[in-house]
């Protein structure tokens, strides 16, 4: 079967190629100009706790070596603190992997395009900009124009290529939205500021410069990203006032202006948009070319990496196996619902949060309420910032008997929790993912005193051997001590993307069956398959 073709070698396009390759996929990623990573400190990513382990587990070393885990996050209001929280190493969990990482976008990019440099899926065609897409029942084509004007083949193409996208022209889709949510001035420096490793959000600032808002968030080696929220109405930001702005900043919140290093400055504007479809055929949209959103610290390349994580499963399952269209539609029905509803929260929230009236005068205590919607936003938390949960997905199977409660609904993103596989392997729950199987887990407390040499021939570990190779999906049987929620023999079924399916009560050997076909979409449609193409790469 001819190999994936991905359009766009940014984060998303470089992380789906390397997805696809986890799970046996070749890919072919079209790349329009290698050299236009620019070394920009000031344009930075937040990854949340879910993206972050899913770009480590793609082997990009960036966010060990280069990332900035926040050790707390503050919340201020004029002159008080509002509110100060522990993350990482310093939460009440103690897990250093449940804050945020912060790092400069090309870092990430770079840790991206040296993983993929090792993988020998990956074909990378460097200065290969598309121009003509056709497409028939077995595959689409592509043609690049000069340097490198040729045709490609392809069983799938995706469009990562940005938010001008080429793909989504070629495929008539329109992009509604709206432009100029919100400006941002940004500087990256290298000073000291009195919270070392922790993010802070400062809401009316009492300098005359501060605006209504102002965020700082460290990055390694003593950088730190400020942003200032600029009115509405299109201020100018000349060179002179935004060293002002810094020199103010640092004042307020230093007593005096420390020594600083100023290593890149800008301006940056928030739109919000939408694809009104995702998937044409055999072509998909991901990343920005089907979603810009970014307000209130949600990042865009978050959903951006999700889409990836999303699709490849997805397109892995019919690449090997044959897929139905109730599978690849999913797709779009997961993830836009997904983007429209972090949209609809931001578009709700944006006028009581940044409009100083209404709600805010009449509601006692409102303030405090804003502030903590602010700051879940930024951490990826609640309806601002929380990963998403595909409850209504048309791969969720019927609720049955059988099923059972744990603290983790339906289609939400599964705990991490410590599993052992058969062979007495033990990891995170989140480092099986991505490899194309369901994930079978039973929760068994007690089993860290187990004999491995015997678990196949214990208890109920027997009957659910079987049942997970009698799926019509690949999966794999994983133990747990506990999860939350769960009692002993519990079972859970996850996706490959780390999303609960369900969770029943007991070994359940047909229900399971039943659960894992609807998660593949049912049956299988006709395959239809075709040769790779004479004179076509």
């Amino acid at each position: 079967m001819d190999p994936v073709i991905v359009v766009g070698a940014g984060p998303v396009g470089l992380a789906l190629s390397l997805v696809l390759a986890a799970q046996g996929v070749p890919s072919v990623l079209l790349d329009e100009d290698p050299g236009k990573d620019e070394t920009r400190p000031a344009r930075t990513v937040v990854l949340r706790e879910d993206t972050a382990a899913m770009v480590e587990r793609l082997g990009c070393k960036a966010l060990r070596h280069e990332g900035m885990r926040w050790s707390g996050w503050r919340s201020m209001r004029r002159r008080q603190l509002v509110r100060e929280l522990p993350l990482g190493e310093d939460s009440p969990e103690g897990d250093p992997s449940s804050a945020p990482v912060h790092l400069p976008q090309h870092v990430l990019t770079r840790g991206l395009r040296d993983a993929v440099a090792a993988q020998e899926l990956v074909r990378v065609a460097p200065y290969s900009r598309i121009d003509t897409l056709e497409q028939d029942p077995t595959g689409v084509t592509v043609h690049t124009r000069e340097p490198n004007a040729t045709w490609w083949r392809g069983s799938y193409l995706v469009g990562c290529d940005g938010a001008r996208s080429t793909v989504r022209k070629l495929l008539d889709i329109r992009f509604p939205g709206r432009t100029a949510v919100e400006r941002h001035a940004v500087a990256a420096l290298r000073t000291e500021l009195p919270w070392p490793g922790q993010a802070v959000l400062h809401r009316l600032p009492p300098w005359r410069t501060g605006g209504a808002e102002v965020t700082a968030r460290p990055l390694p080696d003593g950088v730190w990203r400020l942003d200032w929220l600029l009115p509405p109405r299109g201020e100018l930001v000349t060179p002179d006032a935004l060293i002002t702005r810094v020199r103010d900043t640092l004042a307020g919140w230093c007593g005096e202006t420390p020594p600083y290093e100023l290593l890149d400055t800008g301006v940056y504007t928030l739109h919000h948009r939408l694809a009104l479809r995702w998937r044409v055929d055999r072509a998909f949209l991901a990343g920005d070319a089907a979603h810009l959103l970014g307000a209130l610290g949600t990042q865009g390349l978050d959903e951006g990496l999700r889409d990836a994580e999303n699709l490849a499963w997805k397109l892995a399952q019919d690449w090997h196996h044959g897929a139905s269209d109730v599978l690849l539609d999913s797709y779009q029905a997961e993830r836009r619902a997904a983007v429209a509803s972090r949209l609809r929260a931001a578009d709700q929230s944006l006028p009581v949060l940044r409009g100083g009236k209404g709600l805010r005068t009449l509601v006692p205590g409102s303030a405090r309420g804003h502030d903590s919607l602010l700051t879940d936003g930024h951490l990826g938390c609640g309806p601002l910032g929380a990963p998403p949960s595909y409850s209504h997905s048309p791969l969720a199977p019927p609720r049955a008997e059988a099923h059972t409660s744990v603290s983790t609904p339906p289609g939400a993103p599964v705990a991490d929790v410590r599993v052992t596989a058969p062979d007495g392997t033990t990891a995170r729950l989140r480092e099986r993912l991505g490899q194309g199987n369901l994930l079978v887990v039973l929760v068994a407390p007690g089993t860290g005193v187990w004999d491995r040499r015997h678990w196949m021939t214990a208890g109920v570990m027997p009957r659910l051997a079987a049942a997970v190779d009698a799926l019509p999906v690949k999966g794999e049987l994983l133990v747990t001590e506990s999860y939350p929620g769960a009692s002993a023999h519990t079972v859970l079924l996850v996706r490959p993307d780390g999303h609960l399916v369900a969770s029943f009560g007991g070994v359940r050997p047909r229900e399971l069956f039943a659960a894992a076909d609807a998660v593949r979409g049912g049956a299988v449609r006709a395959a239809v398959r075709s040769d790779q193409a004479a004179g076509i790469n």
